[in-house]
């Protein structure tokens, strides 16, 4: 029997062995964070470690870390609570900040997926002072790394607030708060090996930020709810491994780009979308013409390789994807998309099964049609 091979981290990562040790150890014991008993501070000290684990990722304070339910809660966090009257995005951003405001202006981005950053001038131009821009770091579907730090290098400089949803990068590529110099950056702990259901939204500066969600005075009048203790311990930890393994990613950069030669060499006619940009080092995007999306992604999942048709945040349904659209990519190949996001436990062995399984469908395919015809 074939083992199965998850090939879809960026849909999320398999929880860490230490991760879920942990999080079983702290679901052991009662209390409220919030209490002023010994086993509320006992909850509040764990809840304090994670927090500068998590701080320590992005090289930011530990006070200004505030625990959300998630990336998408994060997102619209900041784009809902900052204060600002105009909110400025991309065109590949997530749906979490596509969504977060109706009236949100979108930049274009070339056909590689990069932001237009003379656009966002000009943008700029008219009253900056009221406006928010939020780019993510890196892109859930391709990859594709944005100039984040000249992009809030230009906006600060005139007056705006930057945010970067920076859930993809984290743990793939350093990730400096400082170094971008935006004013608030979202993570998500099941994008690195913690568990689904707490993220943060992590301040670079101090400013007012309007809780959306009111009631008691929990993350410092932020984001009221009793804290998700176990999530969030668990959220600390994956944050410190995920930091501690950083350098593991090269390796997971080559098995990459050794599964692209092995694409071009065995179908020549395949397209790897963004190859000639910066990219994380475990994403990739391409497209068989001819052969649609669902139909390769059922045909590895028989396989037992899990991979995916773009974001996993659109219901499970297989549907044509917004980025590869703003990108300019004709529609028929934009539906022949898969992305594969890899691991540290992938191997070799496993992109070959990939390769050799899309090539015998490819052919298997291409004979059905000629026949049809």
């Amino acid at each position: 029997m074939t083992t199965p091979a998850y090939l879809d981290h960026n849909a999320s990562s398999p929880m860490r062995r230490e991760v879920a040790t942990a999080i079983a150890e702290m679901m052991q014991f009662p209390g409220n964070a919030s209490s002023v008993h010994g086993f509320g501070r006992l909850h509040r000290q764990h809840i304090e470690d994670a927090r500068r684990e998590v701080a320590m990722l992005v090289g930011a304070a530990a006070d200004r870390v505030i625990f959300t339910s998630g990336g998408t809660e994060a997102n619209n966090l900041a784009i809902k609570a900052c204060g600002r009257s105009t909110i400025i995005t991309s065109s590949v951003e997530h749906d979490s900040v596509l969504r977060g405001d109706d009236n949100a202006g979108r930049l274009t981005v070339d056909s590689q997926g990069v932001v237009d950053t003379v656009q966002l001038a000009k943008t700029l131009e008219a009253d900056p002072k009221s406006v928010l821009v939020s780019v993510m770091l890196a892109n859930n579907e391709t990859g594709v790394i944005q100039p984040v730090a000249e992009i809030a290098k230009s906006a600060v400089q005139q007056g705006a607030l930057v945010h970067s949803d920076t859930v993809q990068a984290a743990g793939r590529i350093e990730i400096d708060i400082a170094r971008l110099g935006v004013a608030m950056i979202s993570l998500s702990a099941h994008k690195i090996g913690g568990p689904q259901g707490v993220g943060a939204l992590i301040l670079g500066e101090e400013f007012p930020l309007s809780a959306q969600i009111r009631g008691g005075g929990q993350e410092r009048g932020r984001r009221a709810g009793t804290e998700n203790m176990a999530g969030i311990v668990g959220f600390g930890i994956a944050a410190r491994l995920a930091r501690e393994n950083l350098y593991n990613m090269a390796a997971v950069g080559a098995l990459r780009d050794g599964m692209e030669d092995c694409l071009r060499k065995a179908i020549p006619d395949v397209s790897i979308f963004s190859e000639k940009v910066d990219r994380l080092p475990n994403t990739s995007c391409f497209a068989i013409p001819g052969l649609r999306s669902e139909t390769q992604v059922m045909a590895l999942d028989l396989a037992g390789l899990a991979v995916s048709a773009g974001s996993a945040c659109s219901s499970g349904k297989v549907t044509p994807s917004h980025v590869l659209k703003a990108m300019a990519v004709p529609d028929p190949l934009a539906g022949c998309a898969i992305r594969v996001s890899l691991g540290e436990e992938n191997t070799m062995e496993e992109i070959e099964r990939l390769v050799v399984t899309l090539v015998t469908l490819r052919d298997r395919t291409g004979r059905q049609s000629v026949d049809a015809a």
